[in-house]
């Protein structure tokens, strides 16, 4: 299953995924075989019981692409319950599968910082407070705040939960990635606005090939959702042109 397929790194992984032999079942708001909103609770559990029916009650991967931007309040529905909650409801199939995987899509963004009441309210399970959290730092112009702080909740619940029974006992690797500056619509104004553009090369600076196409994530992803990560668990992966290396120096590994 790969939420967000659609678009973007989302359909690059779903295609990828097909190209290599995989049954893939996408979700998105449109275009999917799974058509779902992932920033209600309701969004959730019907996107994870269409799966279900779909699959007999076993899947072999789950990839979580779908994701927000920007400073709308709903980026932490999406961007953190809409991943970790669907994650959760979908772990019993993954157990059920052979050799099961999963993986998020973080950012690199989470080494400029985060509000961390925010990232605590979101840890907490507490998403009514998460998004009254989220409404006071877009009122106090503190928009800008939301994604990155959303991406290092997520990173930390797949740091956390990757351990927690019947994740790892049972066999389950839990992975995110995070990408660098991904040339997709969402990313559009950031590259093609000569001064949007300098600011976002100032905040990740990606000496390596520079802005990504959305494949290059997608081919991280694919491999973490292969039955080839075998012992790969916990990690987020910087898929990010050195951007993370480039922010925090050689001495955070």
């Amino acid at each position: 299953m790969v939420t967000g397929a659609a678009s973007g790194i989302g359909r690059c992984t779903a295609d990828l995924l097909r190209e290599g032999g995989d049954r893939v079942i996408g979700v998105d708001l449109r275009g999917t075989e799974v058509l779902a909103d992932l920033s209600t609770g309701d969004g959730r559990r019907a996107a994870a019981e269409a799966v279900l029916a779909r699959t007999g009650g076993t899947v072999d991967g789950v990839v979580t692409c779908a994701g927000l931007a920007g400073t709308d309040p709903r980026l932490v529905s999406v961007n953190y319950f809409g991943t970790t909650e669907l994650l959760a409801q979908l772990r019993p199939a993954l157990a059920a599968a052979p050799r099961p995987r999963a993986v998020a899509v973080s950012s690199v963004v989470v080494v400029h910082g985060c509000d961390e009441a925010l990232v605590e309210a979101c840890l907490s399970g507490a998403e009514a407070e998460a998004l009254a959290l989220a409404e006071r730092a877009v009122a106090e112009g503190r928009g800008r705040q939301l994604y990155p702080s959303s991406k290092a909740a997520l990173a930390r619940w797949v740091r956390r939960t990757c351990l927690a029974p019947g994740w790892a006992d049972a066999g389950i690797p839990l992975n995110a990635v995070g990408p660098g500056v991904v040339l997709t619509p969402m990313a559009a104004t950031a590259v093609t606005d000569e001064r949007t553009r300098r600011a976002r090369d100032a905040a990740v600076p990606m000496p390596l090939n520079h802005h990504q196409p959305p494949e290059s994530v997608a081919e991280v992803l694919a491999f973490l959702v292969s039955e080839a990560n075998s012992h790969i668990t916990g990690q987020l992966v910087y898929a990010d042109g050195g951007a993370e290396a480039t922010l925090r120096g050689p001495l955070a590994y």
